[in-house]
């Protein structure tokens, strides 16, 4: 970890420090240190710790502008709600609003001890027995998460479950049209078919917008000890998670910042996530195949994006140079979805 009180970028340790001692007093014992978390690619994530004990802190990237795409509020609400549930979340420590702080508003949440598997290759070290059980575990944990009641925990007025999917294709279509340079065959054909066939959604249900593997931490017991990064969290028709746990099931991994677990050796099919989810949610899943074409649609659309700041120059990093070759291919597989279905 850096040595360095005040030289993290993104983070002021010492401002941190001076904040949390008012805020929690005694909580810090000694100096803080801190590391930049790698993996995200959004909203910064940092470990810090005193030598004693260990935080996670969250704040916007750097130079954002669009404060709703990065409420670090909203994210601390969420997670404060939901930890006398069964859903496992990190203990929300604090939250801070004001930007003199460390530069940005940020929240405080504890450091769960995990693993975050994000590649085939990193399943197939455990072998395919334990590969089957965490996945199906994080299928149970997605079941336990749209089982919360949303009033009963202070999340009635989280989001808007009336014409959730209508305003969700709307804004993924805004975004292509935002960050898009380029002639992409079948991606307009592909939204206006899902427009065409919006499914009647369920009963509402907190929605974590993002849920895969690599966004939760798994135990040594490869059971799900925490889910991370709820930065998209709302409100909705829960299916929606659903599509996309799917969709990354059916993916195959190349090497890519956007490959997923799905070809790792036992690994549930698609088809037994679903019924797995099914049964034990009691939801009806009979429109599955629209919600992971949605999916397929927004990867599409969060990689067309990823893509047009690479060729901008805007986005550093290893890998960004092969996304763009990706997005043919996602929005072949979301229109196939959708006649398959």
């Amino acid at each position: 970890m850096s040595t360095s009180e005040n030289h993290l970028p993104g983070l002021d340790l010492t401002g941190l420090r001076e904040h949390i001692d008012h805020e929690r007093p005694g909580l810090v014992r000694d100096v803080l240190r801190g590391e930049l978390i790698e993996g995200g690619r959004s909203n910064l994530t940092y470990a810090v710790t005193d030598g004693t004990s260990r935080w996670v802190v969250r704040r916007p990237p750097l130079g954002h502008v669009l404060a709703t795409a990065h409420d670090m509020a909203r994210e601390h609400r969420v997670i404060n709600a939901l930890r006398d549930t069964p859903v496992p979340v990190p203990e929300a420590v604090l939250l801070c609003e004001d930007d003199d702080v460390i530069g940005a508003p940020f929240y405080v949440m504890e450091f769960v001890d995990g693993t975050p598997y994000r590649t085939a290759e990193e399943l197939a070290a455990i072998g395919p027995e334990r590969t089957r059980g965490v996945v199906l575990g994080l299928v149970d944990t997605l079941v336990a998460l749209h089982s919360v009641d949303p009033a009963a925990v202070g999340l009635s007025d989280f989001g808007r479950p009336e014409g959730f999917l209508e305003r969700q294709l709307r804004r993924w279509g805004k975004q292509l049209a935002a960050s898009s340079s380029r002639e992409l065959p079948g991606i307009d054909e592909l939204q206006e078919r899902l427009g065409k066939a919006l499914p009647v959604s369920g009963p509402a249900a907190v929605v974590h917008g993002d849920y895969k593997l690599d966004n939760v931490l798994v135990g040594p017991d490869d059971q799900v000890k925490s889910i991370l990064d709820w930065e998209m969290s709302t409100l909705g028709d829960p299916l929606t998670d659903l599509g996309l746990l799917v969709m990354y099931s059916e993916q195959k991994g190349d090497g890519s910042p956007v490959t997923t677990s799905g070809g790792a050796p036992g690994h549930p099919s698609p088809a037994e996530l679903i019924t797995r989810y099914t049964e034990r949610s009691g939801r009806n899943t009979s429109a599955v195949a629209w919600y992971t074409a949605f999916a397929y649609f927004k990867l599409a659309v969060i990689a067309e994006g990823i893509h047009y700041r690479y060729t901008l120059g805007q986005t550093v990093g290893t890998g960004f140079d092969r996304i763009g070759a990706l997005v043919p291919a996602l929005i072949d597989r979301g229109l196939s979805t959708l006649q398959e279905g």
